[in-house]
Parts: structure tokens; sequence; C-alpha cells
């Protein structure tokens, strides 16, 4: 991801956004919260991405946002399932 902190810090809350209200719930909330997983749903949607070769997150594109917010929503999951245990 060539991109600059501030894109990086916007495409975060798209990705982040989006994710939560395609998994509504109780998360951990606030807007620095949701940038975070949006930035690190980002890098695990485009590490997965890359792997499969559905692509890589690289900008505001479609295939970015797409990636990103499945990435996003895996990571969602994951906390839901280590938070019930």
């Amino acid at each position: 991801m060539g991109m600059g902190i501030l894109s990086l810090i916007v495409l975060g809350l798209v990705i982040g956004l989006l994710a939560k209200l395609i998994m509504p719930g109780k998360d951990p909330g606030g807007i620095i919260v949701t940038i975070l997983i949006g930035i690190v749903g980002a890098f695990v949607g485009g590490y997965i991405g890359k792997y499969f070769g559905l692509g890589e997150v690289t900008g505001f594109d479609l295939t970015s946002i797409l990636l990103g917010t499945g990435g996003a929503i895996l990571l969602l999951l994951i906390y839901r399932l280590l938070k019930k245990k």
C-alpha cells in the first residue's frame, strides 16, 4: 500500500464503517477504533486477496474497498469469537 497517512486513515475509516454497518453489534467503539479496524482490515484483506489472486488494496477503488471490508469483517468475527470465550 503506497498511500499517504491521511489517505490510509480515510480509507480505514470508510472500511471500518462499512464493516460495522454490515456486522452491527457491540464491538469496541469510537472513531479511532473504527479507523484501526479498517486499516488492519485493509492489510488483512489485501494479503488474502493477493494470496488468492483477487487483487490488492492499493487505494480508493472498488477492489480495495471490498477486500479491506472483507478483512475488517474477518477481524470483527475473530473478535466476537474470542469475546464469547
